[in-house]
């Protein structure tokens, strides 16, 4: 079923667009289908939105959330996406006590007020505060039960990358960094061409938040500076038969880890095209509770376990 945006409080409005240079729109508006080609959303704090603004256009969004996007009247072509989404983000500033609302957030390691009483969370907020790619996020993204079906790219929609947990409590809230649904979506094209026509990759896990992430911090479990804490980490597997497990890639009649390092294979292949897109790859064998699957994410640095 398709998503049911909120009432448009979106709205564009270009003065004297024939004089405005395509050059003052801030680089990552000029091509909203990111490297792929396949993005389908913008996600801003209301300090990005104003760029727009200073840039010629003119922005109206009143609350955090999900609003249809169209490109302005007169805008080149080569620009128009339909079907596209403009995000507002829901300031980080919000969280109070480890919630929004009545959704359970936790703290990241690197926060301030963050419970550091446990061995592994004092390691954790030491290691995090030393790195800027552990700087808490900027925001959240505010998703209803009549966005979780919004597309962010032509095969990813938000609800995908939802912490999994409080299944009753709506709105929820997302950290999601769409370099990572670029590198899944040029995964899928790699797979495609190296000859596993895939028809995508089920998310297995995506972020997650802190108090989420925390139930399975220890040995051999998650670890508690995960990326996928930050919103730029995912577990995927290619599922076309919808069975919930990892599809026979190389059609031996047996899914096994040979299977995830094809796709781990297409992630490195990514990551050598296109080098701002590095991050971890790692593959995982199946357990009782799952099949194989591969981690990747998009922390800027190579990363590999």
């Amino acid at each position: 079923m398709a998503a049911v945006l909120p009432a448009v409080l979106l709205a564009f409005a270009v003065s004297g667009f024939a004089e405005l240079p395509d050059s003052r729109l801030p680089a990552r508006f000029r091509d909203i289908g990111g490297r792929s080609g396949k993005l389908l959303a913008f996600v801003e704090t209301r300090e990005g939105l104003a760029e727009l603004e200073r840039a010629g256009l003119r922005v109206s969004i009143e609350e955090p959330g999900v609003y249809p996007f169209e490109w302005p009247a007169g805008w080149p072509a080569a620009h128009t996406k339909a079907g596209a989404s403009v995000i507002l983000l829901t300031p980080f500033s919000e969280k109070r006590d480890g919630r929004i609302g009545a959704y359970t957030m936790g703290s990241w390691p690197n926060e301030e007020g963050h419970d550091e009483t446990t061995p592994a969370a004092a390691r954790a907020a030491a290691y995090a505060a030393k790195r800027a790619v552990y700087a808490l996020p900027s925001g959240f993204i505010k998703v209803a039960k009549t966005t979780a079906g919004t597309r962010v790219s032509e095969h990813f929609r938000l609800g995908d990358f939802l912490s999994k947990g409080q299944p009753a409590v709506w709105p929820k809230y997302l950290v999601l960094d769409l370099r990572l649904v670029d590198k899944l979506e040029l995964m899928i094209e790699t797979l495609r061409a190296d000859g596993h026509p895939v028809k995508g990759l089920h998310v297995m896990s995506g972020f997650r938040t802190p108090s989420y992430n925390a139930r399975g911090v220890g040995p051999g479990g998650r670890s508690a500076i995960s990326r996928h804490m930050y919103g730029d980490s995912a577990d995927v597997y290619p599922d076309d038969d919808g069975d919930g497990r990892h599809d026979d890639l190389n059609g031996d009649g047996c899914v096994d880890l040979a299977d995830a390092r094809i796709v781990a294979d297409a992630a490195e292949k990514v990551e050598v095209s296109n080098p701002s897109l590095a991050g971890g790859i790692s593959t995982y064998p199946a357990t009782a509770a799952h099949g194989p699957f591969v981690h990747v994410d998009t922390r800027g640095t190579r990363a590999r376990w």
